[in-house]
């Protein structure tokens, strides 16, 4: 066993603190205290380089199911405000911080306390944490399953749960975030004459951000926004301009369903994935997909896009990748990572499709590949033209 690891002591303040660890499945604890009533989480410990925007970090779907490690020591100062939320509800599993701001928060448009919004949402938080020396060892060894309980419980014991929690590997996470009936959310473009057309668009939900949909809206696309499991012929029957494959958590290999409809749908009409969706679209190509050990989750992440030269700083938060190697004749992987050297998008030359690994929306994030949805639009009104 490795020997407990032993954080510095968070910010005063009237919050209740409570002695707990983290316990990953390879035997390593690290010791702090929980905040408020001591809510266990259990799920896949991963670490994120973001110096901001914690709140739109911990209500994005597509960290369903994981412990979310901050690197940046200090968090919390500026409270929390429900216009920036991704999902109606935190979504993480889990979250650990070195330092936690307990007092009140010092923004004025906060609306609450981070401590009190964590509560609120019933999310296992660990503060007082040496997330420096935890970070180390996620990178060295790879995210790893874990949980946060009480010291109470005894290393044994957490140990025995982390080992219980599921693999990721195989995990179709994304049918617990979709939505579950079709919504409308129309774009607020003015529709008087002569001014640029409004296009259908359909969203297939695995998980997908506001504000995703917000910058789709934005483009002038009326959205149907569709529960991720639906068939796509019951989608192709509403005659969509174009379709869009959203973000989501889990190993896209277990998404059969969403598999099947980009592969309906490719050379059909106009695709575009993000994150997951990328995922989807290379793997209804009829390629690979593989775990990486420790995910890309951070707003610095740079990519260089082959087609143009351009080097973009973006926003990522992904634990799987596609393969280049298992991609067929005539899908090109024109974006890499310039970190690592992993696949950050693909297009088609034979079709009207593209999708993209990190995320053109940011939220938290730099705007550098916003145009992207420009992109998408214009892919739609030439598809729509040859019509």
């Amino acid at each position: 066993m490795t020997p407990m690891t032993t954080g510095p002591s968070p910010v005063g303040g009237k919050v209740k603190l409570t002695p707990a660890a983290l316990t990953l499945d390879d035997g390593t604890s690290f010791t702090g205290l929980a905040v408020g009533e001591c809510l266990e989480a259990s799920g896949e410990a991963i670490f994120i380089t973001a110096m901001s925007g914690y709140q739109e970090v911990l209500t994005d779907p597509s960290y369903h199911g994981q412990i979310v490690v901050f690197t940046t020591a200090h968090v919390g100062n500026y409270g929390t405000n429900p216009g920036v939320d991704q999902a109606s509800s935190p979504q993480v599993a889990g979250v650990v911080f070195h330092e936690l701001w307990l007092p009140e928060a010092l923004h004025w448009l906060s609306e609450a306390d981070l401590p009190e919004w964590l509560r609120a949402g019933k999310v296992g938080a660990l503060t007082g944490v040496d997330t420096r020396s935890l970070t180390l060892h996620l990178r060295d060894k790879g995210a790893r399953n874990g949980v946060i309980a009480p010291a109470s419980a005894g290393l044994e014991v957490a140990l025995a749960r982390a080992r219980a929690v599921p693999s990721m590997n195989g995990l179709d996470l994304a049918v617990r975030v979709f939505c579950k009936t079709p919504f409308k959310r129309p774009c607020a473009w003015e529709r008087e004459e002569g001014s640029p057309p409004v296009y259908r668009v359909a969203v297939l939900d695995f998980g997908v951000k506001r504000s995703i949909l917000d910058q789709l809206n934005l483009q002038g696309f009326d959205l149907t926004v569709w529960p991720g499991d639906t068939p796509p012929e019951t989608i192709g029957g509403e005659r969509p301009q174009g379709i869009f494959l959203a973000n989501g958590p889990g190993d896209p290999a277990a998404c059969s369903y969403a598999i099947r409809a980009a592969r309906h749908f490719l050379g059909r009409v106009p695709l575009f994935g993000i994150c997951l969706g990328h995922q989807i679209m290379g793997l209804a190509a009829g390629g690979r997909t593989y775990k990486l050990p420790f995910g890309h989750h951070g707003l610095n992440h740079p990519v260089l896009d082959r087609d143009t030269g351009r080097v973009f700083i973006t926003s990522q938060n992904h634990g799987f990748c596609v393969d280049p190697e298992s991609l067929p004749p005539g899908v090109r992987a024109n974006m890499w990572n310039l970190n690592d050297g992993t696949v950050e998008g693909l297009t088609w030359d034979d079709a009207p499709a593209f999708c993209v690994q990190f995320h053109p929306e940011a939220s938290p994030g730099p705007h550098d590949s916003r145009g992207l949805f420009a992109r998408f639009r214009q892919m739609i009104k030439e598809h729509d033209a040859q019509a």
